[in-house]
């Protein structure tokens, strides 16, 4: 009888091993020896894998970061179109809010009809005081129109092109207008000076004109309607010799800040100069 080889009776007995280690598995028995043995082998399979995940990380990262810096960007172009967006709104409500204010002080002036127009332009002599508006012919806009805001008078049509209009202000040195001093009910004239203040004159000597006294047009030269507001006087200024007192006003209207205004379309100024004697006609 043949003996079984060496190497059959190896692989006999490592069958036997295997399957008492399984049975003894599932038995229950190799819990404890099954965890001290798996520790370090767990240990090992950790260590591989974080080295793994830092390699790639490390390897990706270039990829990483540029997607970063483009995630940035766009956001960044977000938030400027989101800037621009604001502004828009926010001039829109600003426009908005004065025009609902014209609106209101036109239907307290039910005599006068109004064209609204917008700002475009301002002046860029230090020596002459106007803006720019964009109504003119074509909207029916003749020169010599008074202009005014919800605060006062802002001053006349200058001149007419088709789709624009110079507006002379009240601050310009050349302008002149005829006024009311509604406290002591007695006349005077506004004055534009050559720094953009305006001053009052031909206040008689005798009229006791006080800081606070409110000044409005009293329609006298026919330049412009009665009662548009031109502001308060700040100081007086009387001196004994001269024939006239003279004062400093502060505008109703502030200048620096006009976007919209209304141009009183119903109202011709009648050239009276022509009528008075020793004037020349132009």
């Amino acid at each position: 009888m043949k003996m079984p080889s060496r190497s059959s009776i190896q692989t006999i007995v490592i069958v036997i091993i295997t399957i008492g280690v399984i049975f003894l598995a599932l038995s229950g028995y190799l819990g404890e020896t099954s965890r001290y043995v798996m520790a370090p082998v767990v240990q090992v399979q950790t260590w591989v894998s974080d080295r793994f995940l830092a390699i790639r990380t490390f390897l990706n990262a270039p990829e990483d970061l540029a997607r970063l810096q483009q995630r940035v960007a766009e956001l960044e172009s977000e938030n400027s179109s989101l800037k621009f967006q604001i502004i828009d709104l926010q001039q829109q409500v600003t426009e908005a809010q004065v025009l609902s204010t014209l609106v209101d002080y036109a239907r307290t002036r039910f005599d006068s009809q109004y064209v609204a127009a917008s700002v475009i332009g301002f002046d860029s002599n230090p020596f002459l005081r106007y803006v720019i508006v964009n109504r003119g012919s074509d909207d029916g806009i003749r020169s010599g129109m008074p202009v005014v805001t919800n605060q006062g008078l802002v001053g006349q049509i200058a001149a007419v092109a088709p789709k624009a209009s110079r507006v002379q202000l009240i601050t310009d040195a050349s302008s002149a207008v005829n006024v009311h001093l509604q406290k002591v009910n007695d006349e005077a004239i506004i004055l534009g000076q050559l720094n953009g203040d305006i001053t009052l004159d031909r206040i008689p000597q005798s009229v006791n004109v006080q800081p606070g006294e409110l000044v409005v047009t009293s329609g006298l030269g026919g330049n412009y309607p009665k009662n548009l507001v031109i502001g308060q006087v700040t100081s007086v200024s009387k001196r004994d010799f001269d024939l006239f007192q003279t004062a400093s006003v502060q505008p109703a209207v502030d200048f620096r800040h006009l976007e919209i205004v209304l141009i009183i379309v119903n109202f011709q100024p009648i050239d009276i100069q022509s009528l008075i004697p020793g004037s020349t006609n132009p």
